[in-house]
């Protein structure tokens, strides 16, 4: 690497601010990740589903426009509110397998 050269610190801090916008790091399951954030041409920042680009809507609101820690807030909160209801969804399929085993041990 050249001394002189001082772009490749600007280019890793652009490309780590651009990792952080996309909502950083996913966890073990990218499925805990619908939602990330990004800022727009007017600096403000958008929630939107990472899958289809689509601004999120929360309590009937569309999550644009927002400063940058509302946005980080918001993700958050929707991707909380998903895992939650994703987790919920996988165990009550548990109690129906399990209500079935359990009728079937009757017979």
């Amino acid at each position: 690497m050249n001394p002189n050269n001082d772009t490749e610190p600007v280019r890793n801090a652009i490309a780590l601010g651009a990792w952080e916008n996309e909502g950083g790091a996913p966890g073990r399951d990218s499925m805990d990740h619908q939602y990330g954030r990004r800022i727009e041409t007017d600096r403000s920042w958008t929630v939107y589903h990472v899958f289809t680009g689509v601004p999120a809507q929360a309590d009937g609101q569309i999550m644009t426009g927002l400063s940058r820690s509302a946005a980080t807030d918001g993700m958050v909160s929707l991707n909380r509110r998903e895992r939650r209801h994703r987790d919920q969804g996988s165990l009550m399929a548990r109690v129906q397998l399990a209500r079935c085993s359990v009728e079937e041990c009757r017979r």
